[in-house]
């Protein structure tokens, strides 16, 4: 069991270096169009990097899962860390599109398997107390997110190169690599010792319903943050209009989870999750039946999804083993969610019209909340 000190220098290296994930997952869209002029592609063509990046991602889950579970957690991350920081300084030297597109793959693996490995030790950390760091770890990815936009902002006003933005984030990983190493890696709590707090034993239809409302969950947040802007434009909203949506979203997003730290403190995981999921549902019903203007529901929604995902994510490692398998299975969910529901989404709204796309969000919290009572229901039929 780490001392206190260690726990809280461990988290604080954690938040950090969400920051960081944050920082290079949100760097993508502002610089696509610098990367498609770097690369002679049309919008059409430089999309393929998010289908690379999500591949990535999705390999990366299962791969840094069982790299947590047999090495130390910590080495882990530093290597992760390290092809991240080689990956964002080789963006800017990979002229061609395939080349390109390789080094996406790579920072998609790279990121998740930080993403999931930090999750998993700050689990260790923590144990049954981590909701709250959890959500104080997400907030950070946003803040990371958030922060970004104005490195590029700041290095084109300087009249540098868009490259720069990738070398700034590429040495501000590379400086985490030294903090991290000096401290000990956590270890996964000792079953063989009887503790009456550990979660019982893997359970096959609790991790599917888990599994089910995570990627439902990133399917959904997804979704709306990227076709938000799309719906008002197609509702009649002037275009610079819609484009604050998104950025309302985000807004109550981030504050959402700054706001669940003491949240998570106060009420149980489930209370959290059916405050946040009949909120969510309020809100897209109001956006299906037009009852308040669109920003408004953008602040709604942001805040209603605000804690569901570090919350579940807590919650599960009250009732389930914390390991990095689970935690691999967990984002690769998440991943698959990610990236299958907003690729229907467009479809759905070109043969069903604007109409669909608050029906969708419905459904997907309908889906969220029956998930949400069925793994109740399991918990009480296992007596815990």
């Amino acid at each position: 069991m780490p001392t206190l000190d260690h726990g809280r220098r461990v988290t604080l290296t954690y938040f950090v270096a969400f920051i960081a994930i944050g920082m290079c997952v949100g760097l993508l869209g502002p610089a696509l169009p610098h990367l498609a002029v770097m690369t002679g592609s049309g919008m059409g063509q430089i999309a393929i990097l998010f289908t690379a990046r999500a591949l990535g991602t999705m390999l990366g889950s299962v791969f840094s899962g069982l790299l947590i579970d047999r090495f130390d957690g910590h080495r882990v991350l530093a290597a992760m860390l390290l092809l991240l920081a080689a990956g964002l300084a080789a963006v800017p030297f990979s002229q061609a599109l395939a080349l390109l597109t390789a080094v996406m793959f790579l920072l998609g693996l790279a990121e998740v398997s930080v993403n999931a490995g930090a999750n998993t030790l700050l689990l260790w950390t923590h144990g049954p107390a981590s909701p709250p760091w959890i959500s104080a770890l997400h907030f950070c990815f946003g803040l990371g997110n958030m922060l970004v936009p104005l490195v590029l902002v700041a290095v084109l006003h300087l009249q540098l190169s868009f490259a720069w933005a990738f070398w700034l984030v590429a040495l501000y990983v590379v400086l985490l690599l030294l903090p991290l190493l000096r401290l000990p890696s956590p270890r996964p709590p000792d079953m063989s010792l009887g503790d009456r707090t550990a979660p019982p034993p893997q359970d096959g239809w609790r991790l599917a319903i888990f599994l089910l409302m995570f990627g439902l969950y990133v399917g959904m947040e997804v979704t709306f943050a990227g076709w938000i802007t799309a719906y008002g434009v197609l509702s009649g909203m002037a275009p610079a209009d819609a484009a604050l949506l998104v950025t309302l979203f985000w807004l109550t997003l981030s504050a959402g989870r700054l706001l669940a730290i003491p949240l998570v403190r106060l009420l149980t995981p489930w209370m959290v999750l059916r405050g946040c999921l009949g909120l969510g549902l309020v809100s897209t019903l109001a956006l299906h039946g037009q009852w308040l203007p669109l920003p408004l529901v953008a602040l709604l929604f942001g805040l209603a999804a605000s804690a569901v995902f570090p919350t579940l994510f807590g919650l599960s490692n009250q009732l389930m083993p914390a390991n990095g398998r689970t935690t691999g299975w967990i984002f690769l969910a998440s991943g698959i969610g990610g990236m299958a529901l907003p690729s229907l989404t467009g479809p759905l709204l070109e043969r069903a019209g604007t109409a669909a796309f608050p029906l969708l969000l419905v459904a997907l919290i309908a889906l969220l909340i029956l998930g949400l009572i069925l793994l109740r229901a399991r918990v009480r039929l296992a007596g815990r």
